[in-house]
This record gives structure tokens, sequence and C-alpha cells, in this order.
């Protein structure tokens, strides 16, 4: 029996075997939810491939959709979503379940006919879902290879002769010598039927893709050209991966993991096949595995880290007609951010609403956004969450918002200093694990707070966004920006102010006044083009200033598509707080992945030593050769791609890759280069393409992978992605693992380099 029919056959035992999948599998009629108004009836039904859900209306009719298990991040039981929430009253939450899909695609709300029907799917997907998580690299290949051949089985009979072979082919980006395709097609075709079967094409499917790049090294090391024995992968290890302490041991662990042969195994030797499993794998990628963990120091003050920071987190699109939601904050937070932004108005029958004001965007209740912050604030990372107020409120609807904030998040919300003592710096993200910290305006000084409060309530409007519009773009906005400027002062309630203990905002006057006057709890906001003439003017004293004090910088009022700004300029002066659209996709996004993929992925990423100092002097726009960084050498040799994604969905078109690798950093290391484009060819590229960089403030490097389709005639189209910090990246040789421009994984997408790093004299 092949691999690929031992994996059916597993999975159709499973289905026989569990109660729920079984279920799932028969099929079951639930209402699909769209709003309080739309509510469809709709078979849903598990494919027998235990990976695809297929479903149609009960009306007649052929139309019906499917999607892979694989595209579902997560379940959520009962009225966990904006639109079952709005129908409680009518189905109890025992019924409701919604599928979280990756990326940003919209969610699948349901309802059940019964509790029953609802947990069998709920525990089932869940169930399929660790599955999933549990396969190897190996069985994900033969799935990713399987849902190609069901894709394109149009009569589902489970065979394809050589033609449709061909064009699936096609569909999989692989345009290849007909006469080499049919010799293989043969040699597969076990049965001699002129067709092949699912395991079949798997089987020809792999003969296809042999990786002749792999091979080469393999045969490099290995004494006998069939095998590397435990000296060979030792000898490999050391000169061209660069391990250093305990390699015999570490090549044994590999074998242990990666070798598939038992009889290898016996001989400490790794075949050709162990040695690709390696390579294909978390500990084979360009990402050091080491620094995907929690590894920095967290006991340092907040001011000493760059944070993962969201700018209107409430929109899921523009800023102008856009849908405001609550789904904006579970999204964020599940993708590691740790600073929410609301925008809160007055709003009905004394309850404060949340959206973007004086524009045609939906609107939300201000408590709703905090009991999904209750809910969702420390599931990614236990570190602190900041939650961002720009306050328009009433006096009477602030008493409520802290009402809520205080009733709702109870212990998570910070409401006095740690141990209740006078403090003379920021507390550290490790002391205020699992709290919610309030910024926004305050009454009096944080020591007032322990020694009676100093009742000032006549107050600035408590919006960093107005106060600090001083820029043309923020003059010359639309009107309703004009009219939202010319707001009088308004008066700040007690209850409110009490519950801002740390970040206390403040209006920025001057570098010299904040090293005088500041305190060490307050916090400034600036416009990104406010954030850049203090760095083109004074950008070691803005460095200086963020060394002590925490900065938040924010997009311009022009960006109603809801772009982003280049984050990377931000982060080279210090400024810990650079909020971002994240419902926006794009290379911005991607540079704050990047930067916070490492260290756990909790958000906190300790800025480097020369920049936390008060005693130093970094200039980003200028940055001297000095002790605090070492120069290097960054060279990577782009080898070869495998199985990159179609782009194009012309019939026959096939993508013509280039690969760009960037650097992002102070502007002197700012760079890119790329490889020639390769033509017709997004199965199984070849570059051998050296790229060369030096980079003179490492510490602040972020890498950027980029595949294009080129096109000579218009703007090459994107492939697929991959940005990590240049500290994380590990030598020799390495696959990346491309992601979408939604910055979901593409597997099984990848790039085959070979990385030195050296340092310059």
């Amino acid at each position: 029996m092949t691999e690929s029919q031992m994996a059916s056959t597993v999975r159709s035992l499973r289905i026989q075997a569990d109660d729920d999948l079984k279920s799932m599998n028969v099929g079951t009629v639930m209402r699909k939810i769209k709003s309080r108004t739309w509510k469809k009836q709709r078979y849903f039904r598990l494919q027998e491939d235990c990976m695809t859900i297929w479903y149609k209306s009960k009306k007649a009719g052929n139309t019906h959709s499917t999607f892979s298990v694989n595209d579902v991040e997560a379940v959520r039981e009962g009225h966990q979503s904006e639109v079952l929430l709005s129908i409680a009253d009518e189905f109890p939450p025992g019924r409701c379940f919604t599928l979280v899909f990756r990326g940003r695609r919209g969610n699948l709300d349901l309802v059940a006919e019964s509790v029953e029907e609802a947990q069998s799917w709920i525990k089932g997907i869940r169930k399929l879902l660790d599955n999933l998580e549990n396969m190897g690299q190996r069985e994900k290949l033969d799935q990713w290879i399987c849902d190609w051949f069901k894709k394109a089985d149009k009569n589902k009979d489970g065979r394809m002769n050589f033609k449709e072979v061909r064009d699936l082919l096609k569909m999989m980006n692989v345009d290849m010598n007909e006469h080499h395709a049919l010799h293989l097609f043969t040699m597969a075709d076990k049965s001699q039927s002129g067709t092949l079967e699912d395991d079949e094409f798997v089987h020809f499917y792999k003969m296809l893709t042999q990786r002749e790049d792999i091979l080469r090294v393999f045969q490099e090391y290995s004494g006998d050209g069939q095998k590397l024995t435990l000296r060979d992968l030792e000898d490999f290890l050391r000169e061209e991966q660069l391990h250093e302490d305990g390699v015999q041991e570490y090549a044994l662990e590999l074998i242990e993991h990666y070798e598939p042969s038992a009889t290898a195994k016996m001989l400490q030797a790794m075949t050709i096949d162990g040695f690709l499993m390696y390579l294909s794998s978390a500990e084979g990628s360009i990402f050091n595995p080491a620094m995907v963990e929690l590894y920095q120091d967290m006991n340092q003050p907040l001011c000493h880290y760059f944070i993962s920071s969201s700018h209107n987190t409430y929109l899921l699109e523009d800023q102008i007609r856009g849908q405001s939601s609550v789904e904006g904050y579970i999204r964020a937070l599940k993708r590691g951010c740790r600073c929410v932004e609301v925008d809160c108005w007055d709003g009905p029958s004394g309850e404060p609403i949340v959206y973007h004001g004086h524009t045609f965007t939906s609107k939300i209740f201000f408590k709703d956004v905090v009991t999904m912050l209750g809910n969702y604030a420390f599931k990614v990372s236990q570190y602190p969450v900041i939650l961002s107020i720009e306050n328009h409120c009433s006096v009477e609807q602030q008493k409520v918002m802290a009402q809520h904030l205080n009733q709702i998040l109870g212990d998570k919300l910070l409401k006095n200093t740690i141990d209740g003592k006078i403090p003379n710096s920021l507390p550290s993200p490790e002391d205020l694990k699992g709290k919610i910290l309030l910024k926004g305006k305050k009454i009096g000084e944080l020591e007032g707070s322990m020694n009676g409060m100093v009742d000032d309530p006549l107050l600035g409007e408590a919006s960093d966004e107005e106060e600090n519009a001083e820029t043309d773009d923020e003059h010359h906005h639309n009107n309703s920006m004009r009219h939202r400027g010319k707001k009088s002062k308004q008066r700040l309630s007690k209850e409110l102010s009490d519950c801002v203990v740390y970040c206390k905002s403040v209006q920025f006057s001057s570098f010299k006044h904040s090293r005088i006057h500041s305190k060490f709890y307050e916090i400034s906001s600036f416009t990104e083009s406010k954030a850049r003439k203090h760095i083109r003017e004074a950008g070691a004293e803005f460095v200086l200033h963020n060394s002590f004090q925490l900065s938040r910088v924010y997009p311009s009022g022009l960006r109603t598509d809801s772009s982003n700004f280049n984050p990377q300029d931000m982060w080279n002066a210090g400024c810990q707080i650079v909020a971002l659209n994240f419902q926006t996709a794009g290379v911005d996004m991607d540079l704050n992945d990047g930067l916070f993929s490492q260290n756990g992925r909790c958000g906190y990423v300790l800025k480097p030593a020369f920049m936390r100092s008060t005693e130093k002097r970094f200039d980003p726009e200028f940055p001297q050769n000095r002790d605090e960084f070492q120069p290097l050498s960054l060279s990577v040799k782009v080898i070869s791609g495998q199985q990159l994604p179609k782009i194009s969905i012309k019939e026959g078109s096939i993508v013509d890759p280039l690969v760009r690798v960037e650097i992002h950093g102070v502007p002197l290391d700012q760079a890119k280069q790329e490889t020639r484009y390769i033509d017709n060819n997004g199965f199984n590229p070849v570059w051998y393409d050296t790229l060369e960089f030096t980079i003179q403030v490492p510490e602040l490097a972020l890498v950027r992978f980029v595949v294009e389709d080129y096109d000579k005639t218009s703007k090459n189209d994107f492939v697929g992605q991959f940005t990590l910090p240049f500290t994380c990246i590990q030598p020799g040789y390495r696959h990346i693992h491309l992601l979408s421009k939604d910055g979901t994984s593409i597997p099984p997408s990848s790039l085959f380099v070979h990385i030195r790093i050296t340092k310059l004299t």
C-alpha cells in the first residue's frame, strides 16, 4: 500500500471511529447568518478526505461551495461575533458557533438545529485542526498534492489521463517538457491503465519534483553519494550551517527526528530523504528557532521596548465608509498586537459608541469593545495591553466608560501603581503581566492619585490626534476633519481619569522641555509627518527622548483608505508605539509582522542597548561606526524556488518569477537587489544568483524576501514574501517558507538560499 493510500485509509477509519466526524460526514442542515435579517439554511457536510467541507442551499440547484479545514484558524462557541450577538434573542448560545478563517477573510457564522449538532461540529472541527497541527512535513505535502488532484478530477472518478495531468500541472504552475512528463507518467502508471489514481499521481509528482539543488549539496558532503555518515553530517553542520557547540549530539538528534529509514538510523546516518526533511523543517528554516521563542529580558521599563500597535483598531476597511467591528480588535490581538485604539463618542441611551467621528463608518458600543478586550487580551500573549482612548464623550458618558472598564475588566484593569508605591520609572512588561493599561488624559499628577487628587477637571480635548494635528496634511483634510479640529475644550471625568496610571497623554512641546519637565509616565503622540520632521532635524534627541519616555506615532489623517506609513523610520528613532492599520496588507504590515515575529510573538521586542541608554547618542540619520554595533556583510545566494502559487487566472499562464531581497533599517542600510527572472517556471525555478549587502546597524535591520511575477509591460505581480529581523537569521543552507499578501502561510511554497554573514573590519 502506498503512503497516500495509507493516509486515505487512516482518514476513513478516523471517520468511522469518531462519532463527531461521522456526524459531520453524514451532513447537517444549519443556518448561515450574515445579519439580523439574512439567515438562510444550508446543508453542510465533511467530505471523505477529512479536509474539505462542502455546503449548498437546501433549494433545488447544483450551486455549492467548499472550503478547506486548512483555511480555518479557530472555532468560537456561542455568541462570539457581532452577527451572532445581534440574533442572541432568537437563538441560544449553545446552538451558535463561528468559524474564523486565516488572513482577512470574513468569518462564517452558523446556527445548528440543536445543541448536540453544534457540539458535534465544534468538537469535530477542533479535532481536524489538531490533526493538521500534528501532521509531519511529508504528510502535509501529500495532502497538498491530493487537494490539487481533487480540484482537477472533474468527473470525480479518482483517475486522470495524461492530458488531464498535463492540464493540472499548468494549474500548479508547472510548464515542463512534454516528453519528460509522459515518461514519468508511464513510470507512475503501475496498473498500465493509461490513467493515474490519486496515489499514483502522488508518486508521479514526487518523481517530477526531485530536488537537484538539494542532491548537489548532499553529494558534496556524502562520502559514497548514498548517505551522510555521522561524520559527514557533522562536517556539513560545522562548515555550512556554522554550528559550533555540541555538533555531534545535534547531528544525532537530526537523524533521530528526520531520517525516515530505520536502517539508516541504526547506522547513525542520513539519507537524501532525511536531509531534505531536515532542510524543509523549522530547524532548517532561515529563522533561528531559538529566537521564535521568548528569549529577551522582559524586566526592563516599558519605554525600552518596541510594542506592536494598532491604529483605529475598530475598522475593518477604509476610514470614511468602512465597517466598525469588535472583530478588528480580535484579529489585531490574535496577531500579537499590544496597543489598541478606541475612538469614543456619545451614543444613544447614555451608552458611549465607537466609530471614526464625522464619517459614515458604522458604530459599535464601547461596552462591547471592553467585553471583547476582557475575553481576548491575553490569549496570545500575557504581556500588558495598552488601551489608547481618543475621548470625545461628555462627562456623563465618560463616567459610563469608567464604569464599564471597572465592572467588565475587574482586576485586569490596572488602577494603581505596582505594589501601591510611588515609582520613579515605568514598570516592566513582566511586572504588568495580565494587565490592561488605559492611555488617556489624567487630572493632576500620578503622585496625586495616592495623596489626594487635585480637582482640575477642565482639560484639553482628550484626543492625542487632534492635539498634534499640526502638519499641513492635517489642516487641509476634508471639512469633517476641520470641524473636529475646531472643537472646544471639554471637561474630563475624575472616574475616567482615575483609570489612567502609567500612560498619561500630554502634548509634546520640545525635546528640551521633555528633558527638564516631563514625567516618566507621560506619553506624547505624533503624526507620521511630525515624527519624520523630528527625526530629520533632531534624530539623536528623539532617540534620547524615547529612552526614558513612551512615544506613539499614528498615520496621517489623509490616509482615508487605511493605508500605512513605513514603520521602520519610527523604530529607527526608538519610538515604541508605532500604530498601523492592521486591516491593510502590504509592505508596512509585513515589516511589523517581521519585527514582532521574534520573542515568542509576545508583542514586545527589546530595543538595542544603544537606544536604551540616556548616556549614549545614537543618530539614525548619521550612525557612527562605534562599539555599540558591529557593521556586517550579508551574502544571499538565491538558489531555487518550490511550488510558487499561481497568480494569473488566465488559462495556461505560468509565473516568471524573480526574487528581490530588501534591507529595511537606518537610511544608510536601506537597499534592495533582485535576481534575474526565470521564464515560465513557478514550479521549480533555479537561479544560483548571489546578492551582497553591507549593514551598518544590524540590530535595527529587517530583511524582506519578495517573489514577484515579472511583467515587462506593466507592474510585476506579487507572489509571496517573508520578512524577519536580521538578528534572527540562521546562516547556511536554508529554506524560506513564503507568506501570502495577508501574512498567512502558503505551503509548500518556499525559496532555498545560502546565507553568509561576516564582520566588516
